[in-house]
């Protein structure tokens, strides 16, 4: 068990780090890292391709944060320091979507990686949360916006079905990390320049 541990954060980073996004939109000729919004995310593939490869792209991405997870606590068994080693198999696949070795560690914003890994933790308050999501795009247009207040409102939720601590640090924890990546996104709602999928629709 003594390496099993370190084996499974890595495992979980390097599958993380998988760029979906970019693997599937490369047949379209189409550079997501150039193009819309430029990440590497399910928002962006779907901006660019359509909804049927930005649903594809989501799929994969909350697979990779969902499925080490799995496979860690099944290797780890009983090991008595199973919860933390999950816990950080978790950081680790929204870490390695956010800064992929194999971009350079220039990835997307982790949102759909941090869904997958959050229906892990406890699947009625990722349901919250992506209820959340929906409502706050389709009133507001702004999927930013939705995924910043989707990704909070996972700690209310958590902290009413009194899960475990270290799943609640560890939601906190990927949740920073989101709103830290969205800095940019941030700005623009606040200053009103942030892209609307309500005023494409429109147009």
């Amino acid at each position: 068990m003594f390496l099993a541990a370190p084996a499974c954060i890595l495992g979980s980073y390097l599958i993380g780090a998988v760029p979906f996004g970019l693997l599937l939109s490369r047949s379209s000729g189409i550079d997501i890292r150039t193009e819309g919004s430029r990440n590497i995310g399910a928002t962006n593939v779907a901006r660019l391709l359509g909804k049927k490869m930005g649903a594809l792209t989501l799929g994969c991405d909350m697979l990779k944060g969902y499925l080490p997870m799995c496979l860690a606590a099944l290797l780890l068994g009983a090991d008595p320091h199973r919860d933390l080693v999950i816990a950080a198999c978790g950081a680790a696949t929204v870490l390695g979507h956010m800064f992929p070795v194999y971009l350079r560690f220039k990835g997307g914003k982790g949102v759909a990686t941090a869904l997958g890994a959050f229906l892990y933790l406890a699947p009625l308050a990722a349901l919250a949360c992506l209820l959340v999501f929906v409502v706050c795009v389709l009133l507001s247009g702004y999927v930013s916006l939705g995924s910043l207040l989707g990704s909070a409102s996972i700690l209310v939720v958590l902290l009413v079905l009194q899960v475990p601590a270290w799943k609640f640090w560890l939601a906190a924890f990927i949740v920073l990390l989101i709103w830290l990546k969205h800095h940019q996104n941030i700005g623009r709602l606040l200053n009103g320049t942030e892209k609307s999928w309500q005023k494409k629709a429109a147009g």
